[in-house]
């Protein structure tokens, strides 16, 4: 849990420094390339190559091509259609995929992470909801795929870790999830990309070297360590702990006004949703798949 935490302080900034100097100026997958190759580079020296199942290795770079490429490519391009406070809302449906994908994965219905991730989403509605501008359908539909990759990325890599009964520590294995990611940013950069909207500025590749080392490199390998260790309701929620983290960055860096008592209010309905979740006897309303 404290993994999580930690990460979602984290990532807090990411939405913001996205929105105020990258987005609609940096080519969006560039800026996703960039990431990938510097938080890379942390990994690839640790790698260990002999010794590991090949469905562990490709599960590994498929859940990297899922939650940094597929996830971290859509969340650009949502940046050119949505407001970082439209960002924010419409991420809160990512508990429901984590909750509905660990519970498929599990071939089960279970109620209690279902219920506690939707009262999550609530908790972020209640935060972020203030109208949404008019043209905003394309970004909702790209950030929905993105979100959908997200919780399959993150739920997909703790049950391969258990499955595989992985030992030793995670970091030596986890830049497989790069190679993953890069198979499928780098195509797209080569296919899609714009040169000529490279970083222009100091100011730019800064913000792109601290996201490719903290909140790529660091927070994802945390990220994914954490949801190794707790249920797949838990996971859900902790990825809407993002909305009120990150209106806080956006409010005290930013002087962005932010509706104080709807902030509090949604909050605490999240830190509900997390204290229902650990104290609910999950209650199974469909028999394990056969």
């Amino acid at each position: 849990m404290r993994y999580l935490i930690f990460v979602t302080l984290l990532w807090a900034f990411s939405f913001s420094l996205i929105g105020e100097y990258l987005a609609g100026r940096v080519d969006s997958y560039f800026a996703v390339l960039t990431r990938i190759v510097i938080a890379g580079a942390l990994f690839l020296p640790l790698l260990r190559w002999r010794g590991m199942a090949a469905g562990l290795v490709g599960g590994i770079m498929l859940t990297g091509a899922l939650q940094f490429g597929i996830t971290y490519v859509c969340l650009y391009l949502s940046f050119e259609h949505l407001t970082v406070p439209e960002v924010l809302l419409f991420t809160i449906t990512t508990p429901l995929y984590v909750a509905m994908i660990d519970e498929g994965l599990k071939g089960r219905f279970s109620l209690g992470p279902l219920a506690a991730t939707a009262l999550a989403v609530v908790g972020a509605g209640i935060i972020r909801y203030d109208g949404i501008s008019d043209d905003y359908l394309l970004g909702f539909m790209i950030l929905q795929l993105a979100n959908a990759a997200f919780a399959a990325g993150q739920v997909g890599y703790a049950h391969l870790v258990r499955r595989y009964a992985v030992e030793g520590p995670l970091y030596r294995s986890f830049g497989f999830f790069y190679i993953g990611a890069l198979a499928v940013v780098l195509p797209a950069f080569l296919l899609l990309g714009n040169p000529e909207r490279l970083p222009q500025t100091p100011v730019q590749w800064g913000v792109l070297t601290w996201l490719g080392l903290a909140a790529s490199g660091l927070g994802f390998y945390l990220w994914n360590k954490g949801a190794t260790l707790v249920d797949g309701g838990t996971l859900g929620i902790m990825n809407n702990a993002l909305i009120p983290a990150g209106l806080v960055v956006n409010l005290v860096l930013w002087n962005r006004d932010a509706d104080l008592l709807r902030l509090g209010l949604g909050g605490a309905v999240i830190l509900l949703s997390l204290w229902l979740n650990r104290q609910w006897s999950v209650t199974p309303v469909g028999r394990r798949a056969a």
